[in-house]
């Protein structure tokens, strides 16, 4: 079992511990390919964890942005928590209905806004369904609290940046998404998109850093599964995959390691994959 840290990572043990705390706030992050037919928001309806409130990806976003779920403004991130009743002194606990998958994508923007207090629940809903712990279907009681936003803009990169990593070498630039589409060798899901990857990146594919469970692993696995995709941990890390989601969970892996010299790419392949100016390659890193 890994070891709970409130800033990162937690078990169902220590939520169900906690669970009556005042102070914590729990959020479904759930969310799902819009190929995949699934609503997460009718799915956190009929059953959450009692007292989650749902965190939306793509309404908690900046709309200005043609780019899906692109980080919001700390405006708008603040007016949204505080409508959910999340705020300042809140430890915040994020699950989805995966396992590990887009609350890592949750955590990291509350990182993103300055809130250090946000950790992922290891092995998500799943894991806590499993465990025979309790459910409900009631929408949670919602007092207003104020939040407080300073945007961490060390954690996070735009297209420009990430062009300019490319030249220097100075970065590790890490892809989450899976071997195939890394590599050229299968079709993106959004259509309009060029195969293949960042030039130079390397290929830490999500799945890689979990468990069959959906728990993250241990850090000496984690460390394995970095050395295996060649990535040189030494160097700060920009993490990518399809649209911003699962690279997160590449940031919290390294956090988990210790290592906060990292920021995820959030336009990743739905903006860099568009341009047709951008350089692509395909096969190995």
């Amino acid at each position: 079992m890994a070891q709970d840290d409130p800033k990162t990572l937690v078990s169902t043990d220590w939520l169900a511990q906690h669970l009556k705390d005042p102070d914590l706030r729990i959020l479904d992050g759930s969310w799902h390919m819009p190929d995949e037919g699934r609503d997460a928001r009718a799915e956190y309806a009929a059953a959450h964890i009692p007292g989650a409130r749902f965190f939306d990806i793509d309404e908690v976003a900046d709309h200005r942005s043609e780019l899906p779920h692109m980080a919001p403004p700390p405006e708008k991130f603040m007016s949204r928590m505080r409508a959910l009743g999340v705020g300042d002194g809140h430890q915040v606990v994020v699950y989805d209905s995966r396992g590990l998958y887009s609350a890592a994508r949750v955590w990291w923007m509350f990182k993103l806004m300055g809130h250090a207090d946000v950790a992922v629940l290891d092995g998500g809903l799943p894991k806590w369904q499993a465990e025979g712990r309790p459910m409900e279907d009631l929408p949670p009681m919602v007092r207003d609290r104020h939040m407080t936003a300073r945007r961490q803009n060390h954690m996070v990169r735009d297209v420009t940046q990430v062009s300019a990593a490319v030249k220097l070498g100075d970065q590790e630039i890490l892809d989450a998404r899976a071997p195939g589409r890394f590599k050229g060798a299968e079709p993106e899901p959004r259509e309009g998109l060029r195969a293949g990857h960042i030039p130079g990146s390397k290929n830490v594919p999500y799945r890689s850093l979990l468990n069959e469970d959906g728990t993250l692993k241990a850090p000496g696995e984690l460390r394995a599964a970095f050395e295996a995709a060649g990535a040189d941990l030494d160097k700060p890390a920009i993490t990518t995959c399809g649209s911003g989601v699962t690279a997160a969970i590449i940031n919290l892996a390294l956090a988990r390691l210790g290592r906060w010299d990292h920021a995820l790419y959030d336009g990743s392949w739905t903006e860099w994959g568009a341009f047709p100016s951008l350089p692509v390659e395909t096969g190995e890193a």
